[in-house]
């Protein structure tokens, strides 16, 4: 029996929640912005009017202005975005458990064993679509195939508000014709490297010769040529059996340059606080602090440290990111740092860690009844509701535009 596999892509997540919050909007050129005063004015997401106008993503908002100087350009509502994520994940579940995100506005599902219940996966497509539509005012486009990376070239093919079949039958001509850029994985690099071999399509890379491939790319040469021949056999995550996060991060770029010790020990602190947040809310604790110091010329620092103990505790974390940062920057007195971000890495489950409580000092367990006091205080009336004094009336912290955050 030939899998199922549907691709399903919010268009325009981000500017599209804005409208359907706000109907007005939906005929008018909208953009979702970065704030300039803290030196990101770029556009991060734009409706299909703006779209239509011009208006791309990772713009000047200025650049934009220039093509459209009526463009509404709105901040960022980050948690607003995760509730219609999760809103349309929800509808997606009704159809199958085997639900994998890409992002917080495209997921693989996989519908093999749905469509006794709800018909072809077109029909289960369009059925989405309507639903997606009614329930949030959001639109998505779905692509229909019988493996991953196709079902994700299909919703890419036309939109918005559309569903696109790549089937066993057609994909050869639907496909093979098109830049071997367009698969997901050939970024500019390889493009350039392929090209210079006279490999510029689908087709070209499905017919390439297989040790020319390997020679150049080794074994992931060879699952290019697989999967332009249509051979992905990847398999869309179970809700209940995804893999656990390699690393949970944020990053700041300051709203001036940092120039002292204690303004980025500060900046450590504060994105501490967010990392453990959200490593306790998914169920998190870290044994390994990663720190990168980006400076004002855009030159880029990195280094870790692992301890022995896992650990979900700001203060426990950012000790851990000062002593990088004390180690490896030892004997500079003078910075001009742009941006700060912190991850904690080797994740496991809280629940897989032997509580030793023979070592938790008074300290520590108060640190912990304090740490819940504050996840129901911020799960209540958000994030920002309570913040550690170190961190508050500072000129170069952005409170409310903390950028990078990602489990990966």
């Amino acid at each position: 029996m030939d899998r199922v596999i549907l691709h399903c892509d919010l268009n325009n997540f981000y500017a599209s929640v804005e409208c359907a919050i706000n109907p007005i909007l939906w005929t008018k050129p909208v953009a979702v912005t970065g704030n300039p005063r803290t030196r990101h004015g770029i556009i991060l997401a734009k409706n299909q009017v703006a779209k239509n106008l011009g208006i791309k993503t990772a713009q000047t908002i200025w650049e934009a202005k220039l093509l459209c100087p009526n463009l509404i350009c709105l901040p960022p509502q980050f948690e607003l975005y995760q509730q219609y994520s999760r809103k349309v994940r929800d509808i997606y579940l009704r159809f199958t458990d085997q639900v994998e995100s890409f992002g917080p506005d495209e997921c693989w599902l996989d519908v093999t064993h749905s469509t006794n219940l709800f018909g072809s996966g077109e029909e289960i497509a369009n059925k989405l679509r309507k639903l997606v539509k009614e329930e949030t005012g959001l639109t998505i486009s779905i692509g229909v195939s019988f493996n991953k990376y196709f079902a994700k070239l299909g919703s890419d093919l036309k939109k918005p508000d559309a569903t696109t079949i790549i089937s066993k039958e057609n994909f050869k001509q639907k496909i093979w014709d098109l830049p071997a850029d367009s698969l997901i994985f050939i970024g500019n690099k390889t493009i350039k490297k392929l090209n210079k071999f006279n490999i510029h399509t689908i087709g070209d890379l499905a017919k390439a010769s297989e040790k020319l491939l390997k020679q150049q790319f080794g074994i992931l040469g060879i699952q290019y040529k697989q999967v332009a021949n249509g051979e992905d056999t990847s398999i869309v995550n179970h809700q209940d059996n995804l893999d656990k996060a390699k690393s949970v991060g944020n990053g700041m770029t300051a709203i001036r340059d940092l120039h002292t010790r204690d303004e980025i020990e500060t900046m450590i602190y504060t994105l501490a606080e967010k990392v453990t947040f959200r490593m306790r809310e998914a169920g998190y604790v870290g044994r390994t602090a990663n720190l990168t110091l980006r400076n004002s010329d855009l030159s880029k620092s990195r280094h870790s440290i692992t301890k022995l103990t896992a650990t979900d505790n700001a203060l426990e974390f950012a000790e851990m990111c000062i002593e990088i940062f004390n180690t490896f920057w030892q004997g500079i007195t003078e910075f001009s740092v742009r941006s700060v971000r912190i991850s904690m890495s080797n994740l496991e489950y809280k629940s897989e860690t032997q509580q030793i409580t023979f070592f938790d000092t008074p300290k520590k367990i108060k640190e912990q009844k304090l740490n819940k006091s504050l996840d129901e205080i911020r799960q209540k009336y958000g994030y920002y509701a309570v913040r550690r004094a170190k961190t508050i009336d500072k000129d170069f912290i952005n409170y409310y535009e903390v950028d990078e955050e990602e489990n990966s």
